[in-house]
Formats: structure tokens, sequence, C-alpha cells
């Protein structure tokens, strides 16, 4: 824990928002945003959890400051390895990825376990294979098809009406990308991500919302492949979980973390 004398912020260097506490070292937290927002969507746990973790959230390839990098899974699984490489205490973070995230952070797992002190996917517990690509399709014409424009006011309006400043004002004031978006969603279709999951060995955590009726049916048989799978439910949460139940969300991701124990060390 920081000193009584010390005090937390946020800032962004570099397409990176991060907590910011001065003390001694904490395990890393890397947190990977949703499809056409940024790391800004993070605001609410990053500024929660910076007590006990250094908190980062990058910008995915194709959103925020990273809008000029084409997207495709490997590529935005590579940037985020090299940032917990740079900037985590040991080159090792608990991951958390929520929706398009959630499908990096398994990628980033698979490929370099052991960066990875324990994995976290929100949202993400459905493969973009056979009948179901038809709703990943189908956002990617949204995305791709209805005026920039058009988009930009719905998203806008329905962050600041649905959501507290606390959350909103971070996330309006990121923006909303939505041709990185679509290349995201596009590039997600006909990739497996259960392989990728099973093939690492750490402890990971599933988390969903009640009301997210897509992805929360096929969580069982993400959890069934997983190596140590732990599951949580967020009551009265959508996709966003997050953002609907910061509190529940958090405190979630911090009973995780701190079960992980030091992550200096390869376990």
């Amino acid at each position: 824990m920081p000193s009584s004398g010390s005090s937390s912020r946020t800032e962004a260097i570099a397409g990176v928002v991060r907590s910011v506490v001065p003390g001694p070292g904490r395990p890393t937290i890397v947190f990977l945003h949703g499809t056409r927002l940024t790391g800004a969507a993070w605001a609410v746990q990053l500024a929660a959890l910076a007590d006990e973790f250094d908190c980062l959230a990058p910008d995915l390839p194709g959103h925020g400051e990273a809008a000029d990098v084409p997207f495709s899974v490997e590529g935005a699984a590579d940037r985020v390895a090299e940032l917990i490489e740079r900037e985590a205490r040991g080159g090792r973070a608990i991951l958390v990825g929520l929706s398009l995230g959630g499908y990096v952070a398994m990628a980033v797992a698979a490929r370099w376990p052991e960066r990875v002190v324990g994995l976290v996917i929100s949202g993400a517990t459905a493969e973009p294979v056979g009948p179901r690509t038809v709703f990943y399709r189908g956002l990617t014409a949204i995305f791709s098809l209805v005026p920039e424009r058009a988009l930009n006011a719905v998203n806008r309006w329905f962050f600041a009406w649905r959501y507290p400043p606390a959350i909103a004002d971070p996330i309006l004031a990121g923006g909303f990308f939505f041709h990185g978006g679509a290349v995201a969603v596009q590039s997600l279709i006909g990739e497996r991500f259960k392989p990728r999951l099973a093939a690492f060995p750490g402890p990971s955590l599933l988390i969903n919302g009640e009301l997210d009726l897509f992805f929360r049916p096929t969580e069982r048989s993400f959890a069934r492949v997983a190596a140590n799978p732990r599951r949580v439910l967020i009551r009265r949460a959508t996709h966003l979980a997050n953002l609907d139940q910061p509190a529940a969300f958090t405190a979630a991701i911090r009973r995780f973390g701190a079960s992980l124990g030091s992550p200096s060390q390869p376990r």
C-alpha cells in the first residue's frame, strides 16, 4: 500500500493510460479495451486499483493514439507483449481484457505465458466461428457503412446518458474509432481462441455480465479448456461489465490479483 501521504493520479503517455503512485514496486496489471474504445475505458479501475497495483491501459492498434497502426490479432499481441516486457515489474503482468481486448489477451498468454502472471477475460468467451460470425459481420457492417458522424453522435449520447461522469467523461475524451473497430472485429472472424486459452498454463479468471446473453452462455466451454480457471458473474451487468458495475468488477480483479502472490518470479 502507498504511504498515507502519497497520492495517485492517472496520465496518458504515448497511447498508454497508466496509474501513477509514488512508492515501492507493486504487481502490474495491463488492461485491454474493447472495440472502438480506448484505454480510457478503464479509468475507474485504474484509479481504484492504484493503491495496490501499477496499472497500464494501452490503446490497441486501430484505436486512440494507435489509430494509424493496422489491427491484427497477432500484431496487437506483439505490442502488448512488448509493453509488458518494457514497462511491467519484472517483465510480467496480470493481463485483463474486455471483448476485443479479451481475445488479444488470450493470444498474448498463449504465445508468452512467461510474461503473464494471471489472465482475466471478460465478454470474450465465444468463438467467432460458424453461425456466430453473423454477429461479428453485422457489427463490422455497421461500423463500416453507417456514416461516422452518426455513429459518433449515437455513441457520445449513449455513454453520457448511461454512465456517470467519472466513467463517461474519460471515454468521451478518448473518442471512438469505428474504422479501426471494423478492421479489428473483421480480423476475429474465423479465429479460434479456446486453443489459445488452453495453451496458457497459469490461472485465469472468466468474467461475464449477467445480462450478456451472447458471451455468457458459452463461458463454461472456455472454462473447461483452461488450466486453472475461476469464474465470476457480475450481476445486473451487460457486455460492458466493467462500466455497468465498476465496483464489483474491480473487486473481482483485486481478489484475483491478491491470490497470485508476487509476479517477480515465474511459477
